[in-house]
């Protein structure tokens, strides 16, 4: 039989976060649909779970305001920011800034087969209808089937780099 390895202790969420720093992440932007008006949060632990079918899956603390309204509206749209969208990022990113449906203003939003928000500014968005939900640790895993995308060919991505963007 095989020897039991030590127990490995847990690393502090500090040493998490510069620890998954290490990989790069387009920038990408949650939004969803709430009772007041649109809503959304920066999405970095965005990733695709399966191509068949297509599904994505996106880490919500359950602490965000976005959370209820995506559990509660059932779709979400991931919107991959361009270099464009860098004031996009910024507005999210900022924890002095515009918060909730504030976020927002003066964007011009559009939808595509779920009805989530499309923000501008975007290399690409994943229009998601949300198929399952799981909770671990204060954070619901947001699992989602693709309804609709759309992609800019000639558009350059922002891409999220050890705790700052890359534009």
């Amino acid at each position: 039989m095989a020897e039991v390895a030590e127990a490995v202790r847990d690393i502090d969420p500090k040493a998490f976060w510069g620890a998954i720093g290490c990989r790069a992440a387009g920038a990408a932007i949650v939004t969803t649909t709430g009772s007041e008006g649109p809503s959304g949060f920066l999405g970095l632990s965005a990733t695709h779970l399966t191509a068949s079918p297509p599904t994505m899956m996106v880490s919500i603390d359950r602490r965000t305001s976005a959370c209820a309204d995506i559990l509660a509206s059932g779709v979400f749209a991931i919107n991959y920011l361009a270099r464009s969208g860098l004031p996009i990022f910024e507005r999210f990113a900022s924890r002095d800034g515009p918060k909730g449906t504030a976020r927002f203003e003066g964007l011009a939003l559009r939808s595509l087969a779920t009805g989530a928000p499309i923000l501008p500014g975007i290399v690409g968005v994943l229009d998601c209808r949300l198929d399952e939900a799981i909770e671990r640790h204060g954070v619901v895993i947001a699992i989602g089937r693709i309804a609709a995308f759309e992609s800019v060919a000639d558009a350059e991505p922002l891409i999220h780099y050890q705790g700052r963007v890359l534009a």
